[in-house]
């Protein structure tokens, strides 16, 4: 991954604070995503497990299975110190099961553990690094072990990423977004991140090592994948 910079919003601490209004606007179905995944690691993980969310800023998903398993245990990593911060804020009464680690997917403990996630993260890993990070994950889990991985992924060839971003703009104005806000959030995304085609996503995860790899959600720009370690 790259270091979060001095211009980015996850080191902004107004930004931060109004994170959690952002995702339900910008994310369709985001609520259910977060739903879908607690799901599916609850068809493997036992009772007394451990999970590792990579991208664990804001707390919001670590909230949502906290919430839903009470003797599960968590270990979240984020680059974002201000979005670590908000993160021990939202998961206050769950903080005794919730290790939180400033750093990348290196600075994980090496589990090894029952399942981990990486939800709204993945598209800001610098492409030269994403393999990387996700053979990372690989070898934390146990053998079996899901992996919860959802971000953008649009098709190749620009007229067809352009489409898709149209449409990522279009929704996140219809959930209340500032048309020019909305549409400055669609250059930024076309000009700062690297979006990988769907075909190439589920390649990285075969590459690491995961079987059955599994789209399970898809929504406008973003997709989403459940595979096994």
């Amino acid at each position: 991954m790259t270091n979060p910079s001095s211009e980015s919003p996850f080191s902004d601490p107004d930004a931060v604070a109004r994170y959690a209004e952002g995702p339900p606007r910008i994310v369709p179905g985001y609520a259910a995503l977060l739903r879908m995944t607690t799901l599916l690691l609850e068809e493997r993980v036992p009772s007394n497990g451990r999970v590792l969310v990579l991208g664990a800023g804001g707390g919001l998903e670590l909230k949502t299975f906290a919430q839903a398993q009470p003797t599960w245990s968590f270990d979240g990593v984020d680059p974002a110190a201000e979005m670590l911060k908000l993160a021990e804020q939202t998961l206050a009464t769950h903080s005794p099961r919730v290790q939180l680690h400033h750093g990348y997917i290196h600075d994980a403990p090496a589990g090894p553990f029952d399942a981990a996630t990486c939800v709204l993260t993945m598209h800001f890993v610098a492409p030269e690094e994403r393999q990387g990070t996700i053979d990372e994950v690989h070898r934390r889990l146990k053998p079996g072990s899901p992996f919860v991985m959802a971000h953008l992924s649009t098709p190749e060839g620009e007229r067809e990423r352009e489409t898709w971003l149209s449409r990522y703009a279009a929704f996140t104005v219809a959930c209340g977004t500032d048309p020019e806000k909305a549409q400055a959030a669609r250059t930024a995304i076309a000009s700062r991140l690297t979006i990988l085609s769907p075909e190439q996503d589920e390649a990285t995860l075969r590459d690491a090592g995961f079987s059955d790899v599994s789209l399970f959600y898809a929504g406008f720009a973003f997709r989403g994948w459940v595979a096994y370690a």
